[in-house]
């Protein structure tokens, strides 16, 4: 998926393609999660639509949930949902920092391969 380091550096046209890439897929991932947390809400917490993405977006998003649950499923399933959603963040984070980090750390070595 990335260049090999003795391979020249990417141009910043096909840098940004990458990023956007790398945007798409956390994106996806960001809205796979937030139906399936809406869905479980839904079902095992019995609310509506917009309460139910208003949790599952505060949850995904680092806040924590903004209506208290009444049913015992609701209650483990925001618990399961807050852990996955540390997760995600974590996920996210990697996978938009690793194209960049990746550049930084290839330019340093390239530079160094110049000078010998």
């Amino acid at each position: 998926m990335y260049e090999h380091h003795s391979a020249r550096l990417l141009t910043p046209r096909q840098f940004v393609g990458r990023m956007a890439r790398h945007l798409g897929l956390v994106t996806a991932l960001v809205m796979l999660s937030l139906a399936a947390g809406m869905a479980g809400y839904m079902a095992l917490g019995r609310m509506h639509a917009v309460d139910a993405f208003l949790n599952s977006a505060m949850l995904l998003g680092g806040m924590g949930p903004v209506d208290p649950l009444k049913t015992d499923g609701g209650k483990v399933f925001a618990g399961l949902f807050a852990l996955y959603s540390g997760l995600v963040f974590l996920i996210v984070a990697g996978v938009l920092l690793a194209p960049v980090v990746h550049r930084i750390l290839h330019r340093f070595h390239w530079e160094q391969s110049k000078e010998k």
